[in-house]
């Protein structure tokens, strides 16, 4: 073998670690939902991130003894997606959600048989707030029919006992029974009814904090216990063992599901983290900018939060786009989840 042979063995040894996955065009015909995605995960950019995404959450649902967290950020429920969080709750494709303030009551406005309008983003604003129309970039909300939303809260929270104190999830957990009764299908409703607790590390910035400080200002005071809330999900990490995340967003929501793995080693003093064994994010921020909304999972890997041999995927894209897609991937591929984790113990915290 002469010496430009032996340099061109050389190098296609070389290139064989990186040409073992060829890329194949997608080819337009007949194909289901999770057929399009599973097509889409063998190209490249986000289209190929999106059918990871997909193929991931599926396989996550798929293994025993494992639990699914669900971080919950941007305003979603206004854009019709809080119905697909219902559901995944329903069928137990997550068993821990935490969630913004606004997530977890916007729906509920929905559910309440109030409507949220298509709209545009060039309307004239000051004309919107003359017709009291709130607007979501380009979805328009009844400024009267949220502030019927603000009052259930208000009056649920009138129920409660302020001599005690509760936690985000004690809090949402009876205001899903309380929605329940009164035939509000909203995802806390769900939630109470399918033993899923929710947690709020940002409740108040939203209907929520309107509600309760219109309710202080009458006299009556209802305190939350949010390191109540981190030690809940800190025992869920560690008892369960084997976990997964899906972050719709980033923001507040993600790091405390995050913050979560950790607890253990440093309330012991040790350097066991527990973390996630399964991670997807769907988000639109990017990393350059140092903000943890747009963080990598590599990154979480260096805090002992993503496990180094997880499998894991971040789709830079509009979730509005993408969750719909994956949940009916989902629903095509898995039919039941067999073996959720019983968490009814949470349930029992005082």
């Amino acid at each position: 073998m002469g010496q430009k042979e032996e340099a061109r063995a050389v190098r296609d040894k070389k290139a064989k670690k990186y040409l073992r996955y060829p890329e194949k065009a997608i080819e337009v015909g007949p194909k289901s939902v999770s057929e399009l995605l599973d097509a889409m995960a063998q190209t490249g950019f986000q289209g190929k991130r999106l059918g990871e995404a997909a193929r991931i959450w599926t396989e996550m649902v798929q293994q025993k003894g494992l639990t699914i967290f669900m971080g919950y950020a941007g305003s979603m429920s206004t854009t019709g997606m809080w119905k697909i969080v219902r559901w995944l709750i329903e069928n137990r494709y997550i068993d821990v959600l935490v969630s913004t303030g606004a997530n977890i009551s916007e729906d509920i406005f929905e559910a309440m048989g109030h409507s949220y309008y298509q709209g545009t983003w060039m309307a004239n604003d000051e004309d919107l707030l003359d017709a009291k129309i709130d607007r979501f970039y380009d979805i328009y909300a009844d400024e009267y029919d949220y502030r019927e939303l603000e009052g259930l809260i208000k009056k649920f929270a009138s129920t409660l006992d302020a001599n005690k104190v509760y936690s985000t999830r004690e809090f949402l957990n009876l205001f899903g029974k309380y929605q329940f009764e009164k035939g509000i299908k909203s995802i806390t409703a769900a939630a109470w009814k399918n033993k899923v607790p929710i947690y709020s590390p940002g409740l108040i910035d939203s209907g929520y904090g309107v509600a309760l400080s219109l309710l202080k200002r009458e006299g009556k005071l209802i305190r939350l216990d949010q390191t109540q809330d981190m030690e809940e999900l800190g025992q869920i990490a560690e008892r369960t063992k084997r976990t997964g995340v899906v972050y719709i967003g980033g923001g507040v929501p993600k790091d405390t599901i995050q913050l979560a793995t950790i607890i253990k080693s440093l309330s012991e003093g040790g350097e066991e983290e527990t973390p996630h064994d399964y991670a997807i994010q769907i988000t639109t921020d990017s990393p350059q900018w140092g903000g943890l909304s747009g963080c990598t999972l590599e990154e979480a890997i260096s805090w002992g939060k993503i496990a180094a041999d997880s499998k894991r995927s971040v789709v830079y894209c509009d979730a509005t786009l993408a969750l719909p897609l994956i949940a009916h991937a989902m629903n095509e591929k898995v039919k039941s989840r067999k073996d959720p984790p019983d968490l009814r113990w949470v349930f029992k915290n005082k």
